[in-house]
């Protein structure tokens, strides 16, 4: 009887065949119908189907030490391997033509599947290229959407920051952080982000398709972007030279149909050419956490499934109130008691609320989303039901 651990073995002994790479055993699973027959097949066939000498030679003398180092990292708390016939493996991203057929995870599985948004940008970004990614991060959290991004220094740091932040801070529903390395889970590049690191696999989700003891290399982190656009439904990019990475992972999402969306900044910055030069291709100019929800919002069904799930609640307990917020911070029903049917101003909703402002556009743009006000021109919010 084949086991799991079996079907895991299979694959991390083909996806360890060198020199073979994800294209390879794609095209190889288009002529064998599982790893187990490519690794079982004569020799005749596997040179059938177009592989040299020295690769049927390689396929034939699998590196068992390699798969062996690999299921006994398998047995480390919350680590997982995901292959393409895994029921778990992201559809998103099983659709690309070069998906990882091995995916190594450390943290929540269960986080692949959700709604992501990535978010890059330059690894010398500055300060308020920093703070834009962290609260856009925070605000896009907290409504639902999970942050993903690289574990880089600079933007990928700041954005991850502020999933997390968000996180502890108690909203319901909202979102998570997932982190997509160039190297082995084992390893933490750059090593500054060793804290950040331990965080995101407790509270969130690291990702690799290296296997573990893979150090970092320059050409794994070009690689490493398709995932991460991959996973998402859209690409953020913050602040971006015209030679950045992110320009890479922004056209890697057009090529497999993401959205992506880019900051404007000052035609002086040189950290805002990159963006500038997206805008001009086609991507979304952003300057609010709403201008992508208002993209996105048609295929993140967030909004109606947190209406419905509200609307239901509200039968079930017998709720009579209207505007009641069910299971939600009272802080959120405070706000929307403050809103008119009226248009209302952000800084009435202050001053009638107590709480800060930034507190406030936070709660609001929640509000919006579920549909419980409705923005109006001018900074102004009505009751939406």
């Amino acid at each position: 009887m084949t086991t799991d651990r079996d079907l895991i073995s299979q694959w991390l002994t083909l996806s360890h065949v060198p020199r073979l790479g994800t294209l390879r055993i794609h095209s190889l699973l288009q002529h064998f119908s599982s790893p187990a027959e490519i690794l079982q097949a004569d020799r005749s066939r596997l040179l059938e189907v177009g592989l040299s000498e020295k690769l049927v030679d390689n396929i034939r003398n699998p590196d068992m030490e390699k798969v062996e180092n690999d299921l006994a990292w398998l047995e480390q708390e919350n680590a997982h391997i995901l292959t393409l016939d895994d029921a778990r493996y992201p559809p998103l991203l099983k659709s690309l033509s070069d998906a990882p057929p091995v995916l190594y995870l450390l943290g929540e599985v269960a986080l692949l599947n959700m709604p992501q948004l990535a978010i890059v940008g330059s690894r010398n970004p500055s300060h308020g290229g920093r703070e834009m990614a962290h609260d856009f991060a925070r605000h896009l959290c907290r409504m639902g959407l999970s942050i993903t991004s690289g574990m880089a220094e600079g933007i990928d740091t700041a954005a991850h920051q502020g999933a997390l932040d968000a996180m502890k801070g108690g909203f319901q529903g909202h979102g998570f952080t997932i982190a997509v390395t160039g190297t082995g889970l084992d390893r933490v590049y750059p090593a500054k982000n060793r804290e950040l690191a331990h965080e995101i696999a407790e509270h969130g989700l690291l990702v690799s398709e290296y296997a573990p003891g893979t150090p970092p290399a320059a050409g794994n982190f070009p690689r490493r972007n398709r995932i991460i656009s991959g996973l998402s439904m859209g690409v953020l990019v913050v602040e971006a030279a015209l030679q950045s990475g992110s320009l890479i992972t922004a056209r890697m999402a057009t090529e497999q149909g993401r959205e992506v969306f880019a900051i404007p900044g000052s035609v002086h910055q040189p950290l805002a050419k990159g963006c500038h030069a997206l805008i001009r291709e086609g991507a979304k100019l952003v300057e609010t956490a709403d201008h992508i929800l208002e993209e996105i919002r048609g295929i993140m069904p967030l909004a109606a499934a947190s209406t419905a799930e509200n609307s239901e609640k509200q039968a079930q307990n017998g709720k009579n109130e209207p505007n009641a917020l069910v299971n939600v911070d009272e802080e959120y029903q405070q706000v929307l008691n403050c809103i008119d049917f009226e248009p209302t101003s952000v800084d009435k909703v202050v001053e009638r609320s107590g709480l800060t402002a930034d507190a406030v556009c936070s709660m609001l743009l929640v509000l919006e989303l579920q549909g419980y006000v409705t923005a109006l021109s001018g900074g102004y919010y009505c009751q939406g039901r």
